[in-house]
């Protein structure tokens, strides 16, 4: 059994086969895990918001979905991944608070979600599973060497994808 690496907000970090990768309280934010299946390298980016061209400060790469993920595929080239044999699992995006507006501002999660699915999209990484949206926040764990993405959620049953 290898260390569990802790991956904080508006952060991302990768590992290589048996380490593991985790994120406490995805909220709102999206936990994407993405991996090389025959090298067992993998990483884990917890993204805060859509898109880093509406927002002035933003130099924080891996607090945005459009710079977040381009980063974590470039991190995992680098140690080794094959960029076409990458997947993705995600999970998060959830709709924290109750509103009767639903304006985008209120709609964070949901834009997450939709934000990743389309950068990932475009850079043609599969995404096998995904445990999104609903009204409660995840902690999460990813095991690179598997491709498990264990999710824990308060009052829930804890799940694999």
């Amino acid at each position: 059994m290898g260390e569990i690496i802790k991956v904080g907000m508006a952060d991302l970090k990768i590992c290589k086969s048996p380490d593991a990768l985790t994120t406490l309280g995805l909220g709102s934010c999206v936990g994407i895990a993405v991996r090389d299946p025959v090298t067992k390298v993998g990483g884990l980016a917890h993204i805060m918001l859509p898109d880093s061209t509406r927002i002035r400060n933003n130099s924080n790469v891996p607090k945005f979905a459009d710079t977040g993920i381009v980063e974590l595929v470039n991190q995992l080239v680098a140690n080794g991944a094959s960029r076409a044999r990458l997947v993705a699992k995600i999970a998060g995006g959830a709709q924290m608070f109750a509103f009767q507006n639903k304006t985008d501002l209120v709609r964070v999660g949901e834009n997450n979600v939709f934000a990743s699915k389309e950068k990932l999209k475009e850079l043609k990484i599969p995404i096998l599973a995904e445990d999104t949206g609903l009204n409660y926040g995840r902690t999460v764990i990813f095991y690179p060497e598997t491709g498990d993405f264990v999710i824990k959620a308060v009052g829930k049953a804890e799940t694999v994808i």
